[in-house]
């Protein structure tokens, strides 16, 4: 069809008609920062904006090398640069190439030094936070009844748990009326014993979110006695409420993903603690069914009933073993008087044994004895040294002699030797 165009014609089109702009192609633009974002690649992305507009900003890593300090939100600053098109997304920025600080916005300087001020007091301090509840079932809301923030709190919450009850208190969160609203907004819904409160809006520039720069906004989120969920505008948007609030959420959809605990995660937790806890008491079970044979068995091993026939057994079992034992001790002690006995009558007849063959010795030996002998007419002769003398040729003559007779001894000495012819010497 004649006259239609493409997207990309119109866009390339539009792109020829900002190139061919003298004024657009180096200007220079003063405003306030907001939206700054410092990107990985090197790349600054910010908006500039004042009472009447906002204006996309965005500096190429290449250019950075003059800028001498860092962007923050509020900064003024004179951003000099050309205004163009990116084709990707049809809408046009200012890509800049230079900027110069223009010194720092009204409301910055109220809210750097508001800041100051609250965390002197100690207001930000991690020891006055509050631990957000994990199973939280009522939410309250301080927020507008008409704006995106409800709507996706609502959303998420009936997404993730459609039990959970949700509170609202309509409040004007924006203009001169809104800290006013807000503060009654939290104290109404603290009396109410709610677990959790999510205060907070949706994006906006920082005149939009003034209110949640309050100091009476500031105390009453300090003063709150149920936990207080921060949810102010967009991730890069940071207000004093966020420093006094108990948690931080970058906004009301992430403040609704941490209030709102998952209802079909929770089931399966508790089908999970269900699972383990029926384990838990098998095991348990196992464990006391064990523990009570084990019982069993013990009382059976000390039973009084069955101590005391064991008792008697053994008692039986000893009294045998000792009538036993006493009777082969008799019957030994019977049998050690018999060898006695025995032994006696045999020592008996040997002593009887004994005398009589003494006696007969004692009569031989009597018929024996020399001094039987000499007692009649006999002496018992002896040389010098003691020897008996049997021999004549037992002595010389000249020796000396001793004679012993019955009733004493003769000393001589011999003048004359006569052997007999049937003498033998030996």
């Amino acid at each position: 069809m004649a006259g239609v165009f493409s997207v990309s014609q119109v866009i390339s089109y539009i792109k020829i008609m900002f190139a061919q702009d003298f004024a657009l192609s180096r200007i220079s633009v003063r405003g306030e920062v907001s939206n700054c974002k410092y990107h990985p690649s090197g790349h600054i992305f910010f908006t500039l904006k004042d009472g009447g507009g906002v204006l996309s900003c965005g500096m190429v890593a290449g250019h950075r090398k003059g800028l001498s300090f860092s962007l923050r939100e509020g900064m003024r600053v004179i951003v000099t640069g050309t205004v163009d098109v990116y084709e990707r997304d049809g809408r046009y920025q200012l890509y800049a190439r230079k900027i110069e600080a223009d010194g720092r916005g009204d409301l910055f300087e109220r809210f750097v030094k508001l800041r100051d001020e609250l965390e002197e007091m100690g207001m930000f301090a991690a020891e006055y936070k509050q631990p957000i509840p994990k199973y939280a079932t009522r939410i309250g809301i301080v927020t507008a009844d008409t704006g995106a923030a409800i709507r996706d709190i609502m959303n998420i919450a009936a997404r993730r748990n459609p039990y959970v009850q949700l509170v609202l208190y309509p409040a004007l969160v924006q203009g001169e009326r809104a800290a006013a609203s807000i503060v009654s907004g939290i104290e109404a819904l603290d009396e109410l014993d709610l677990d959790v409160l999510i205060v907070g809006r949706g994006g906006g520039s920082m005149e939009d979110l003034w209110a949640f720069n309050e100091e009476a906004v500031a105390r009453a989120i300090f003063n709150c006695r149920t936990p207080v969920i921060s949810a102010v505008g967009h991730e890069t948007d940071v207000t004093i409420a966020d420093y006094v609030a108990d948690l931080r959420a970058p906004t009301p959809s992430a403040a609704a993903e941490l209030a709102v605990f998952d209802w079909r995660h929770f089931e399966e937790e508790l089908r999970g603690y269900e699972t383990a806890l029926a384990r838990g008491m098998t095991r348990e079970l196992e464990r006391r069914r064990y523990l009570l044979s084990q019982y069993r068995l013990r009382l059976k091993l000390y039973d009084p009933e069955r101590r005391l026939r064991d008792r008697r057994q053994r008692l039986a079992d000893m009294a045998e073993r000792l009538e036993s034992a006493m009777n082969g001790r008799l019957e030994k002690a019977r049998r050690q008087q018999k060898d006695r006995e025995r032994l006696a009558a045999a020592f008996d007849r040997k002593l009887l044994s004994v005398k009589h063959r003494l006696a007969l010795a004692s009569g031989r030996l009597d018929g024996l004895s020399p001094l039987k002998r000499i007692s009649g007419g006999f002496g018992f002769l002896t040389d010098e040294e003691g020897r008996r003398i049997t021999h004549v040729y037992d002595v010389e003559t000249g020796a000396q002699i001793t004679v012993r007779i019955s009733d004493g001894r003769i000393r001589a000495r011999v003048t004359e030797r006569t052997e007999y012819g049937d003498g033998k010497r030996e």
